[in-house]
């Protein structure tokens, strides 16, 4: 296993984690189609109304100012949107458990 760096922590006041994790709930509930395991790295396929791929993006690199071991890649349109997630070895299980969480929410 890797050791951690200082950079790899989340520097989100604990105050906001709550209200992060409800957006990622939402908009896994809202789009999120499929999830697909990718060796070590997952892919969400969401589809969604106007404007989803911008709230993606949005959400996405607010994540990475405050997560820095996260690898986001977004690409597609609002009808067809996959979303590449990615962390080092060290941090596997905080991207298992987003899968998993995905998984859960997803119609």
């Amino acid at each position: 296993m890797e050791p951690l760096l200082a950079t790899d922590a989340c520097t989100l006041p604990t105050a906001e984690r709550p209200l992060r994790s409800a957006e990622f709930d939402a908009l896994f509930a809202a789009a999120v189609r499929r999830v697909e395991q990718r060796g070590r790295d997952i892919r969400l396929h969401l589809r969604g109304e106007p404007g989803l791929a911008d709230r993606v993006r949005d959400l996405t690199e607010r994540e990475t100012q405050c997560c820095s071991f996260f690898t986001f890649g977004v690409a597609g349109t609002d009808l067809d949107l996959t979303l590449d997630i990615a962390v080092p070895p060290a941090r596997q299980e905080i991207l298992e458990a987003l899968a998993a969480r995905a998984r859960e929410l997803a119609r």
